[in-house]
Parts: structure tokens; C-alpha cells; sequence
């Protein structure tokens, strides 16, 4: 719609398509209106909307992924939690345990990631392993822990879901829901979570395309749930010395092609601990959002992931090394890291 387009005319034009039988999904801009038309539009008459009052242009989106197009949103999508912004002018981190093992772990972990700056906590509480026999998370009581600590340490949450049966019970815990690489192209998940309550955070599969990734977004925004974070978390390549290979690329690829924001997970994206840093300083340089980073207070010891979590020191540096590196770019992070107060339990 052209900027400033009334409502009057606005609800013209989507009473002709919604005639047509077709979908609309409406967004609002600081400037303009965008109706984005989802289905067969093989009835439409582009000469004709055109002429419609109000209407600027009527654009194709060629790409099979429509309400994750920055075509049909040009302006990027902030996902707000609060005071926490991401997708704004603040690369948030997202740090933790690769899962909750007991209070004293979580709440020191909690402690930590707070005190260099991270503006939330991460941690799971059911673990998807590829052995059954590995240790599978606490559940419920996890979740509670990890609630607990957040709050303490005014942190929000994040902790993934793996299956519907699930939703209910983390969204009571959590203020992001993570839908983790296995479970990227579960569809029968992906629906439900698009009709939640909570933003999504969705790590991209380990052998997925970026459009097969952006499809899968697309499931979530077309059930109405518009707060979707995509997470770059590494792919499965020939290379073998790493446990996966992060695409930086990715990142200005589906800034360009996509308005949701874009994490980097260098964690998972390496399973090195010497890695993670220098992948994390590339992720923000190369424009990420935000990086979502494993940290525990006594890595070697860990349940899960210990080899390429961080130790508390090690965040601190690569924090202090981001505030220097995201001036650069025309972003900021954390200015000051919280006093050191003796929070670790």
C-alpha cells in the first residue's frame, strides 16, 4: 500500500482478495502496509488491484517461502521480550549449559553469563541424544531450576521443545521456545508452535538448505505466531575435524532474503571450546543478531556438551572482545558487565 494509506482503503483491497477466496497476512510498518496473499492467486487480476486506491504496487515472490520474504516485510522484525530486543540495534547473547544438571550448576552458571553481560539464559532441560543411554535432561524439574535462576539473576529463558505433547509445560517455564536441528522439518511441531503464545527460536538442520530452513519458519508465521528467531547452529560437510561446520555465510544470505532476526550458535557449530570464540567474534561481524553460547562453571565434568562449553573466564574475555568488535558494524552489545558480587552458589 502506498505510505499513509488510509484503513478505509486498506480493508478494500482485503475484502477483494478475501472474495477471491484467498489468504491474507497483514503487516504493519512504520510507513506502510503490506498484504501479503497466500494460495493460488491465479484469479487475481494484477492490472486490476493496481488500480485500486491506495495500492503502490503488487509485487510476485517468486520464492515458495511468502511471510518469511523480506518482500513482503522490507523492515526486519524485532522479537521484543521485555526490555530484550533482538533484531535491534543490540546483539543480545543467549548463554548457559547445554542442559540443567543440578541447582548448584544452574545457579552458578546463571551467576556468570549474567555477570559478562548476557541478557539471557539458556539451558535444556529435555535433551534429544543420539544414544538413549546418554543423559536425557531433568524435565520438569530442570525447567523449575532454570526458571528459578533466570529470575534471580533477571535473565529470560530459553529451553527447547521436542515435541507437542511438550508445549504446554515449557511455555510455562520459558520466554523462547527452541526447536532444535532435529527437529527443523518436524511440520506436525512446527504447526503448533505457530499458534503459541511465546517467540520460537529455530536452529537450522544439519543437512537443510537455507530455503528448506526459511520453510520451515513459514510454518510457524502461517499459523499466526509472527516471533521466529532462526539460529545458525552448523552443518553436516565432508570436514571432519570439527563436530559441524558453521556457515557464517548463511547470515547475510537470510539477511537479505528474510526479515526474521538471525542467531549463530558457534557451540554446536564447532564442539571445540578453542572455536567457539573466534567463530563468535566472525558471527557478529558478519551482521548476526545474536549468538547463543554453552557455558558451565566446570565444563570437563558436564553431562552434555562439555567439550565445547566455555568456562565463565573465557566468556567474560570473548564478551569483552564483542563489545569491541560491534561498534564496528554500527551495533552494541552489553556496555558494562554486572559487578562482580559473589553470585555462584
Amino acid at each position: 500500500m502506498e505510505e499513509g494509506a488510509p484503513e478505509s482503503q486498506i480493508e478494500k483491497v482485503m475484502a477483494h482478495l478475501l472474495e477471491k477466496g484467498i489468504k491474507v497476512h497483514r503487516s504493519d510498518g512504520t510507513t506502510r502496509t503490506v498484504l501479503g496473499v497466500i494460495g493460488d492467486a491465479s484469479s487475481l487480476d494484477k492490472g486490476l488491484i493496481e488500480t485500486f486506491d491506495g495500492v503502490f504496487e503488487v509485487v510476485k515472490v517468486s520464492e515458495p517461502f511468502k511471510l518469511t520474504n523480506r518482500k513482503y516485510k522490507p523492515e526486519g522484525t524485532v522479537v521484543q521480550i521485555d526490555d530484550v530486543r533482538i533484531g535491534g540495534d543490540e546483539v543480545v547473547v543467549m548463554a548457559g549449559p547445554c542442559s540443567a544438571e543440578n541447582e548448584q550448576q544452574v545457579y552458578s552458571s546463571a551467576a556468570a553469563v549474567k555477570r559478562a553481560g548476557a541478557k539471557i539464559l539458556r539451558g535444556g532441560a529435555f535433551k534429544p541424544r543420539s544414544s538413549p543411554y546418554s543423559f536425557q535432561g531433568l524435565g520438569e524439574a530442570g525447567l523449575r531450576l532454570l526458571r528459578t535462576a533466570a529470575n534471580e539473576h533477571n535473565l529470560k529463558l530459553v529451553s527447547e521443545v521436542m515435541d507437542i505433547s511438550q508445549i504446554e509445560l515449557v511455555e510455562k517455564y520459558v520466554d523462547i521456545l527452541q526447536v532444535g536441528a532435529r527437529n527443523m522439518q518436524n511440520y506436525t511441531l512446527l504447526r503448533e508452535l505457530g499458534r503459541a503464545r511465546k517467540p520460537v527460536l529455530l536452529k537450522r538442520g544439519i543437512s537443510a538448505t537455507i530455503e528448506e530452513w526459511l520453510l520451515s519458519a513459514e510454518y510457524v508465521l502461517a499459523g499466526g505466531n509472527r516471533n521466529v528467531i532462526l539460529c545458525e547452529r552448523g552443518i553436516r560437510t565432508f570436514e571432519s575435524y570439527l563436530r559441524n561446520t558453521l556457515d557464517i555465510s548463511a547470515i547475510p544470505v537470510v539477511k537479505k532474503l528474510s526479515h526474521l532476526p538471525i542467531i549463530a550458535d558457534p557451540s554446536h557449530g564447532t564442539g571445540r571450546r578453542d572455536k567457539v570464540a573466534p567463530m563468535a567474534r566472525a558471527a557478529v561481524a558478519a551482521g548476526a543478531d545474536g549468538l547463543l553460547i554453552e557455558v558451565h562453571c566446570d565444563p570437563d565434568k558436564a553431562l552434555s556438551d562439555g567439550a565445547q562449553s566455555l568456562f565463565p573466564s573465557q566468556f567474560d574475555q570473548l564478551m569483552a572482545e564483542l563489545r569491541t568488535i560491534a561498534p564496528a558494524i554500527g551495533r552494541s552489545i552489553c556496555v558494562e558487565p554486572v559487578a562482580r558480587r559473589g553470585w555462584a552458589r
